[in-house]
C-alpha cells in the first residue's frame, strides 16, 4: 500500500518536477475558451501511445499546423490522429458548447475522435475533473492494492489534502521516470 510517507518520498525524489506538476495540477481550471478546450484534446491524442516527450514536440507541430491552416499530416504521420485534430479544431467551438452543456462530461470527451475509455480521464483531468486516469501505470498501482486507479487516488488525496489529479499525476510521473515501480512498487531511493 503506498502510505502518505512514500508519496512524500516520490515527491521528495521527483524534485523540482514534482513541484512544477503541482502546481499545475492545483490549478487546472474548465476550458474557458474554445481554443484551450481544442488544444487539450489535441494534447490528449498526440500523447496516446507515446512517451510524453516525443508527445510534446508533435503536438507543437500540429498546433501550429491547424492555426496557419496546414494539413496536420504534413507534420504528424497519422492519418486517424491528423484528421481527428483538424475536425476538433474545426469544430472547436461547437465541442465546447456540447462539453459544457453535457450531463456525461466523460461520455461526451469518449465520443470525441481518438478520445477512448483511458484517454477521456486524460483529458478530463486536464479539464479540471477529479479523475485519475487509469493507465498502466495506475492500473498497476490499484490492482497492487486490490483497489481502482479512482480509489486508490481518492485515498491519498485525502490524506494529503491534494487533488486527485495531483496524486494521479505525480504517481504517473513517479513510474514514467523510474521513481516508482507500478510492477513491484518499490520507491527508488536517491542519494
Amino acid at each position: 500500500m503506498i502510505t502518505v510517507d512514500d508519496f512524500r518520498r516520490i515527491r521528495a525524489a521527483l524534485g523540482r518536477q514534482a513541484e512544477d506538476d503541482i502546481n499545475w495540477a492545483e490549478s487546472i481550471e474548465p476550458p474557458d475558451n474554445a481554443e484551450h478546450f481544442a488544444a487539450e484534446a489535441i494534447f490528449v491524442i498526440c500523447n496516446s501511445g507515446m512517451k510524453n516527450t516525443v508527445a510534446h514536440r508533435i503536438f507543437e507541430r500540429c498546433c501550429e499546423a491547424v492555426v496557419h491552416g496546414t494539413p496536420v499530416l504534413e507534420v504528424f504521420g497519422h492519418a486517424g490522429k491528423a484528421a481527428a485534430i483538424e475536425l476538433i479544431w474545426r469544430d472547436r467551438d461547437q465541442l465546447l458548447k456540447g462539453y459544457l452543456a453535457a450531463g456525461d462530461q466523460l461520455a461526451f470527451l469518449e465520443g470525441l475522435p481518438w478520445i477512448g475509455g483511458i484517454t477521456k480521464y486524460h483529458l478530463a483531468k486536464n479539464f479540471g475533473a477529479q479523475v485519475a486516469k487509469p493507465d498502466v501505470h495506475l492500473q498497476r498501482l490499484a490492482d497492487r492494492e486490490g483497489t481502482t486507479p479512482q480509489a486508490l487516488c481518492e485515498r491519498l488525496a485525502g490524506e494529503t489534502g491534494y487533488r486527485v489529479a495531483t496524486v494521479d499525476t505525480l504517481l504517473w510521473r513517479a513510474c514514467a521516470e523510474g521513481v516508482l515501480n507500478s510492477r513491484t512498487g518499490v520507491i527508488k531511493a536517491f542519494a
